[in-house]
């Protein structure tokens, strides 16, 4: 857990490995729907959120449009590029995946945003429940760590839905928001089975031996995994709660995953290293490990990523 101590150590000992730009202007996509043919698609969206299109709906995890990622919409590092899809642009979406309370992950404007328009399900570990219901959610399912629900949304046509349920897993990580006490929420990622395909969206993590071989063991092998490669300088502080690009090569090896794409880079300025770093550094650890980038998929903001 990232305490004070290591945090003020950290802060008055930065060094500069390499400037982030003022503002990024990123190439536009206009996002379609499902294309024909498909029932699965994937869009990274900017930092961890991704929109994923399933025959179930459309699921949204740990959404984020604010320009800061801190509280109160004036503390906490500014993006430096514009969603790649605009919120309008959305569609309907049916499930909300909050992972943790870090504002970069828990963006209450946002969250308030999808309430209103869309009333969504949220689904997030246990005691994190209180900032959906204060974001206006009224459907809400908290997770214990292996806790499994099914997802069930009703079909307009009569049509029975896929067998589907989402599964809270580990992750190597820790919870604080301003207000409350640290560790006091849960954290973890989320594991998706739709129509028998396998989703993994790992939260923010750091690497550990153990963890990812034991829910490869208990759930089995991905068939999409989503996994960080950003935040991760200086190793000696936030290798416990953020993995390294070759660490997430690991991390994609021991899920034995048939397709990774990376996620929690590029936006936010939130630790020392270098915004193309994390890209330029994944494309060297794949490279040692003898991994094709088509194996490890970087998106650009607002690419569509067509699945099955």
């Amino acid at each position: 857990m990232a305490t004070w101590r290591r945090v003020l150590r950290w802060w008055f000992s930065r060094r500069e490995r390499g400037l982030w730009p003022e503002w990024v202007y990123t190439r536009p996509f206009q996002h379609k729907g499902l294309q024909k043919g498909r029932n699965f698609q994937l869009s990274w969206i900017n930092h961890s959120t991704f929109l994923i299109e399933t025959p179930l709906g459309n699921i949204l995890t740990d959404p984020i449009y604010s320009r800061r990622a801190g509280p109160f919409k004036v503390f906490g590092p500014k993006r430096v590029h514009a969603p790649g899809i605009p919120f309008d642009a959305l569609p309907q979406i049916d499930y909300v995946l909050l992972s943790h309370d870090h504002y970069d992950h828990c963006d209450m404007n946002t969250l308030r945003q999808l309430a209103r328009r869309d009333s969504p399900q949220g689904i997030t570990p246990l005691a994190n429940g209180h900032l959906l219901r204060s974001a206006g959610f009224r459907k809400i399912i908290e997770l214990d760590v292996w806790e499994r629900t099914p997802l069930n949304k009703a079909n307009a046509h009569g049509v029975p839905p896929p067998v589907a349920s989402v599964t809270l897993t580990p992750a190597q990580h820790w919870s604080s928001r301003v207000c409350g006490c640290r560790c006091g929420r849960l954290w973890g990622g989320f594991w998706l089975e739709i129509a028998e395909r396998r989703m993994y969206f790992t939260g923010d993590t750091g690497y550990n031996e153990a963890m990812f071989l034991e829910i490869r063991k208990r759930l089995g092998a991905p068939d999409l995994a989503m996994i960080p490669i950003g935040a991760y300088e200086p190793r000696w502080f936030m290798s416990p709660q953020h993995c390294a690009p070759d660490e997430a090569v690991c991390i994609h090896r021991e899920l034995e995953s048939k397709l990774s794409v990376a996620m929690h880079w590029g936006c936010f300025r939130l630790t020392d290293e270098a915004r193309d770093a994390p890209p330029r550094e994944l494309a060297e650890a794949l490279e040692q490990a003898g991994l094709s980038q088509k194996e490890f998929r970087i998106l650009e903001p607002g690419e569509t990523l067509p699945l099955w």
